[in-house]
């Protein structure tokens, strides 16, 4: 199996695991699967978003900040004139695997495997075919240009703190303020 083709298998299978078994507490169903715990913190950043949802705005806090307008996508009947969540997850995921898979290349003693190298990301939002979930659910498929060592990309995706999240798992906290 390829690499793009296993990164493209265990991301699929890694977003449609995080919901799979649920077991009930006394007010509410958590999700039970092992996921990955920190040891520090090197680097927090916040995000609010206000106003309408998928169709209000979203702004980031800290050293760089950020705002922008969002917008339901056509295909999911919106007016599709802002971001969606959607987009700003693959643009992110891009963004870390393509610094891991530098990572890795120089790692592997090889930095220029990775100089020219793009990653391009998919993000699909669709309704889940395992039942009883309701809702949506995400499939992410990673295509990597430019990078022909299979064990420099397999590296780099088991250090991606993004691939990391969806096979591993984060720890979720929801709190009223």
């Amino acid at each position: 199996m390829s690499a793009a083709a296993l990164l493209r298998s265990s991301a699929s299978s890694a977003l449609r695991a995080s919901a799979r078994t649920a077991r009930p507490t006394s007010t509410q169903w958590m999700h039970w699967r092992t996921f990955m715990t920190l040891r520090d913190h090197v680097y927090m950043t916040k995000a609010t978003a206000s106003g309408a949802g998928r169709n209000g705005t979203v702004a980031s806090d800290g050293d760089t900040q950020l705002e922008l307008d969002m917008a339901v996508p056509k295909a999911m009947g919106g007016r599709g004139a802002g971001q969606n969540p959607e987009k700003l997850f693959a643009m992110g995921y891009a963004s870390c695997f393509l610094g891991a898979l530098q990572r890795s290349a120089a790692a592997a003693g090889n930095k220029d495997a990775a100089a020219d190298a793009a990653v391009h990301t998919v993000v699909r939002i669709g309704h889940p075919e395992e039942p009883p979930l309701e809702g949506f659910g995400l499939e992410v498929e990673i295509n990597v240009e430019g990078v022909d060592d299979d064990e420099v990309i397999k590296a780099a995706h088991e250090f991606c703190p993004y691939s990391r999240m969806l096979s591993q798992g984060i720890r979720v906290s929801v709190k009223k303020l």
